[in-house]
């Protein structure tokens, strides 16, 4: 997979042009939604940018509470219930089988936690101007400046991967220098200390914890020999510099570098962290050692370097000419809202700002992006900040590959894997099923699989099982982009596995007592977070024959038998799996021609509930087809349930809509709702006459579910190469079988642009130009020689590619 990800990197840099791009402010920022985060795929900061007291939130993506799951304490005979809610079901007693749901709960999902805030608190006064505050996402810098009594003051930040830590570096002109004390806080169990120029913060988190929203008086526990270990250190490198009080005293220093580090015990998902845990004291020892060696000018330069490798590969221009605008980045976005404008540049920024976050929060083998990403400031995290599987975590994560970052997808990738173990255990005590593996609702840095709710919490959210069958869509997904067959073969057994769960968990219509040809289905079924409303007027959520499981079922029985297809084994697998397929139940279009979400055509509880689960196969899945409908049929059944739903919805929802209506072709759409997308909401805290709530974006560009959630931000990110660019591969007999179509859903307002290294599914790589809504110049580079059905302005053309860049003519 190394070896792969090296050969893309080579092919994409040669596609790239630099484009500076910049979030800027003229005011410090007061709320988490206004500051600007850093990272370096483990460890992060959210920056205010303070001229009296600057502050760094700080983060470690492997800092939860918790320890592995012991599956076998937490309902082990819950499977034993599944009989009694299929015949509630087969019997119309749909309240009985959402009570006997209940029976199918383990435990919740720990919380992921905030690791502390550093504080630079400034003696200095005076009368401040010339302030601004901006972040870099070209070079992955952050910046503050300002004059204070005629004298300037600049601050940047960034977070280095390849040195594994924080980088701040204030300088003055001021003949007095800085005059400021460095202290931090943490809100775990710890102990902080200092001496000389160096803090050292030694600390544990819970070994247990409830989510914010479960009854509780206590939501923690803790246990010194128990859970993850943390240590943080910090060092102030300058003149003048001393320790007092646990803090640190600068008293004249006109240069001065604040070096942060951290590491935590966490070795694994089934390692007790702490008798198995890393060696994280000396760990965060050598980090710090190794950063302190360098000098401030090095460890930029390595930083934006690795960062660039990566970022630069992607360039997007979404005009004739390149425009910038000097305004803040806030009142730019109001404007945008409230004066309902064109502004490309701002588009353009606000994708180029999802790749910047997840090279930023996606580098950690094992730990994909969380709900926030890496920045939580918060012990109870909103729905603790954990790995939300019916459509979160998969989200972050749709343009890894098409954004050319699918070394970011691995942390994702090398997660699934984790989750096998502890999904064999979870499908045979939860659901009777010996062979394969399954996910719910949530999951967590320790690989959880179970449903949760501890037998309390509402099926519509607690009880659906299809999380596998989703999330491991991904491995293939993987493949399409990479055709990397060692890959594959290594994560073959995962996909398969998924498969088999579903495989072993449909059973027959006939079973739930439905007259007429047998299809296969699920029962008991739920479609996540949404409720029905039953003939009788119950407003219910168990169900059977649902079809969002329907859809997530008939993408991962295909992607497995496509995978043994091309690797060329298991034969046996790939028959059964399209015997299943064929007799799954297919679509179901409803009175109203929508694409129907229940087995019968029942109305929601909520018409324009933000979920769309059952159009998983349009988007991102890529089937929404069942041997009985058209693909045309569906896709219309498909667009008249978006149109039914409207377009009032959340920032992850908003995201996901973005993307299939690209995938309908439908342009329109799918810009509005970009720009739906793009809403200016307010601060969370901030109670002016003038706050604005919902979905949307805040003021730093971070989703606003709202509270925040980074999945918003990565749906747009797809969802801008879903509308200039789409592409299938269909493995063959030594064939590739390449569709690639360009601008296939191009907003009128985008009738002009460039776009270079986004990626396409058989191995290529795009760059193209294009003048009035037509293509004017295209590059491929493909991984090998392949042929391509190509559609570009209106026309189709076979192409035969050479390995390496293709100058098309056109």
């Amino acid at each position: 997979m190394k070896k792969r990800l090296t050969t893309l990197l080579a092919l994409t840099l040669s596609l790239t042009m630099s484009v500076a791009q910049e979030l800027h402010y003229n005011r410090p920022a007061q709320f988490f939604e206004e500051a600007l985060v850093i990272g370096n795929g483990m460890m992060g900061a959210t920056v205010y940018g303070g001229t009296e007291t600057d502050r760094l939130s700080l983060n470690d993506i492997t800092l939860w509470t918790g320890e592995p799951c012991n599956m076998n304490i937490y309902s082990p005979d819950a499977h034993q219930s599944i009989p009694a809610i299929r015949e509630a079901l087969r019997k119309g007693d749909y309240k009985k089988a959402d009570q006997l749901q209940k029976n199918v709960q383990g435990h919740f999902s720990q919380n992921y936690q905030p690791l502390g805030e550093l504080q630079i608190t400034y003696a200095d006064s005076g009368k401040v101007s010339n302030y601004r505050r901006s972040l870099d996402i070209g070079e992955a810098v952050a910046h503050t400046s300002y004059e204070r009594n005629g004298y300037h003051y600049t601050t940047e930040y960034f977070a280095t991967n390849p040195d594994s830590g924080i980088v701040v570096r204030i300088t003055t002109d001021s003949p007095s220098g800085i005059h400021a004390t460095l202290s931090l806080g943490c809100q775990l169990r710890n102990e902080i200390s200092a001496s000389g120029n160096t803090i050292v913060n030694d600390g544990y988190a819970g070994y247990a914890s409830l989510p914010s929203y479960y009854q509780s008086d206590e939501k923690f526990a803790y246990d010194p020999s128990r859970g993850i270990h943390f240590r943080t250190k910090v060092m102030a490198k300058g003149d003048h510099v001393r320790s007092e009080d646990n803090k640190l005293v600068i008293d004249g220093s006109k240069v001065l570098t604040i070096y942060i580090v951290n590491a935590t015990s966490f070795n694994g998902f089934d390692k007790d962290p702490a008798k198995e845990g890393k060696d994280y004291k000396s760990i965060a020892d050598y980090r710090l050692n190794q950063l302190k060696g360098l000098s401030y000018e090095d460890l930029r330069a390595r930083h934006v370097r690795d960062y660039k490798a990566i970022y630069d590969r992607v360039s997007l221009r979404l005009t004739a000419d390149e425009r910038t605008d000097d305004r803040p980045t806030d009142e730019v976005l109001r404007e945008y809202v409230d004066e309902k404008l064109f502004n490309p540049a701002l588009e353009a920024l606000y994708f180029q700002y999802g790749r910047y976050l997840l090279i930023s929060c996606s580098r950690t083998p094992q730990v994909p992006a969380n709900l926030q990403g890496l920045w939580n400031e918060h012990l109870l995290p909103p729905w603790s900040c954990n790995y939300t599987s019916n459509i979160n975590v998969e989200e972050n994560y749709w343009a890894a590959e098409t954004g050319a970052m699918p070394e970011m997808h691995a942390s994702l990738l090398t997660f699934i894997k984790s989750l096998q173990k502890s999904g064999e255990q979870t499908a045979k005590a939860y659901y009777g099923v010996d062979k394969g593996w399954c996910l719910a609702h949530n999951t967590d840095i320790w690989a959880m699989t179970c449903p949760v709710g501890l037998k309390s919490g509402d099926p519509n959210w607690a009880n659906w099982n299809m999380g596998g069958a989703w999330v491991s869509t991904h491995i293939w997904e993987h493949y399409l982009f990479s055709l990397d067959k060692d890959f594959l073969s290594e994560y073959y057994p995962v996909l398969k596995g998924a498969a088999e769960f579903c495989m072993n968990w449909l059973i027959g219509t006939d079973e739930m007592g439905v007259e007429g040809k047998r299809h296969l289905i699920t029962a008991p079924s739920t479609s996540p977070e949404n409720i029905y409303i039953s003939p009788e007027g119950y407003h219910g959520r168990t169900c059977f024959g649902g079809f969002a499981d329907i859809a997530m079922i008939r993408e991962c029985l295909s992607d497995a038998r496509d995978a043994a297809l091309e690797l060329g084994i298991d034969k046996g697998f790939a028959k059964e799996a399209d015997r299943v397929l064929s007799q799954l139940q297919p679509y179901k279009i409803g009175q109203k021609g929508n694409l129907q979400e229940w087995f019968y055509d029942w109305e929601d509880e909520d018409p324009h509930h933000r979920h769309q689960s059952h159009l998983f196969g349009l988007y991102p899945g890529h089937h929404l087809g069942d041997g009985v409908h058209s693909t045309e049929e569906l896709q219309k059944a498909a667009a008249r349930t978006l149109e039914l739903k409207g377009d009032r919805t959340t920032g992850w929802s908003s995201g996901w809509r973005v993307n299939l209506y690209a995938r309908l072709h439908d342009s329109k759409n799918a810009y509005h709702i970009y720009r739906k997308l793009l809403n200016y909401v307010s601060p969370d805290g901030y109670k002016g006459k003038d706050a604005r709530r919902g979905g949307g974006t805040y003021p730093n560009l971070l989703d606003a579910h709202s509270p925040f959630q980074i999945d918003g931000n990565f749906g747009g990110c797809a969802g801008v190469i879903e509308m200039l660019m789409q592409s299938e591969y269909q493995p063959g007999k030594g064939k590739n079988r390449i569709k690639l179509e360009l601008l296939p859903a191009l907003p009128s307002n985008w009738k002009d642009g460039e776009v270079k290294g986004i990626r396409a599914r058989g191995g290529l790589t795009v760059g193209m130009s294009w003048a009035n809504s037509q293509v004017s110049s295209l590059k491929i580079n493909a991984l090998r020689p392949c042929t391509v059905m190509l559609k570009v302005n209106g026309a189709e053309r076979k192409l035969k590619l050479n390995a390496g860049e293709n100058v098309i003519s056109l």
